[in-house]
């Protein structure tokens, strides 16, 4: 399971990460969110260690998502020294993901 960051928790957790982080933006009622969901659990799993995976969910933190401008879910962005340094939006495949992480933690 990959942890659920809110409005409280999530600018500390981005900024004191020792790796690179990626950040699902979701909710629970998106259709593409659900189904990119076994990816991103994938990926925390086979990245373990090289890349920190969180959720958010969009109505329960409106701040954060607010604060990153996410007009659709799902939206998913990448920080690195708790900046963002990538994103992409909508349910793309493994490989595709793979890529957008293999850029990030190079």
């Amino acid at each position: 399971m990959v942890t659920e960051l809110n409005d409280s928790n999530f600018l500390n957790t981005v900024q004191s990460a020792k790796v690179p982080v990626l950040v699902d933006f979701s909710a629970t009622w998106c259709q593409p969110c659900k189904a990119l969901a076994p990816t991103i659990d994938k990926v925390a799993a086979e990245y373990k260690g090289k890349l920190d995976v969180y959720k958010v969910d969009i109505d329960q933190a409106e701040d954060a998502a607010g604060s990153f401008n996410i007009q659709s879910v799902p939206t998913c962005i990448f920080f690195r020294d708790g900046k963002e340094v990538d994103r992409f939006t909508g349910n793309l495949d493994l490989r595709t993901v793979k890529t957008y992480i293999d850029r990030v933690v190079g």
